[in-house]
């Protein structure tokens, strides 16, 4: 059995797609923040194409994955955000709400099968409205990075509270 402590934060996507860039905005927003030094020094702020094999290689030997994507949904509500849990389990859903051309849950998919997830994986999932060529978020996914912000945050600090009550 793995014993991991590495922390990856993933923001997934193109920052010259509009909305596609959300998960772009919301790591470099944390590096920014965590520069105080109050993550454990294997803390890992990183962005991604969403290619499979990457973001497997992203996560990989992490304790915590936290990952953030544009996700596109029909009917949709720009900037509502979806949060998923995944435990060396798979993604339930349709197999195309990615922009990308093999999504977030062929990486998943892919990960379990050869036994490289992490061991906790969230995803926090903004629906987009702007998938066009350009920089800048739309209002309404632009609005969601701040709450997307402190969210992530949550959860590393749960994760933290949860080692440190695993120590005793």
């Amino acid at each position: 059995m793995r014993t991991c402590t590495r922390i990856a934060v993933i923001g997934v996507g193109n920052e010259f797609r509009r909305d596609d860039g959300v998960g772009w905005a919301v790591v470099e927003r944390l590096r920014k923040r965590a520069e105080g030094g109050w993550l454990p020094s294997d803390t890992v702020f990183a962005t991604c194409d969403g290619d499979p094999g990457r973001l497997i290689a992203l996560w990989e030997s992490a304790a915590l994955a936290v990952v953030v994507d544009a996700a596109h949904a029909h009917p949709g509500t720009p900037g509502r955000v979806h949060r998923l849990e995944l435990d060396a389990g798979r993604i339930d859903g349709p197999r195309s709400t990615s922009s990308h051309g093999l999504g977030l849950g062929e990486a998943v998919e892919l990960a379990r099968v050869l036994d490289l997830l992490p061991e906790h994986l969230v995803v926090y999932a903004v629906e987009g409205t702007d998938g066009s060529f350009g920089t800048g978020l739309s209002p309404a996914v632009a609005a969601s990075v701040d709450p997307l912000v402190t969210a992530v945050e949550d959860e590393l600090a749960r994760y933290q509270d949860k080692l440190a009550g695993g120590r005793s």
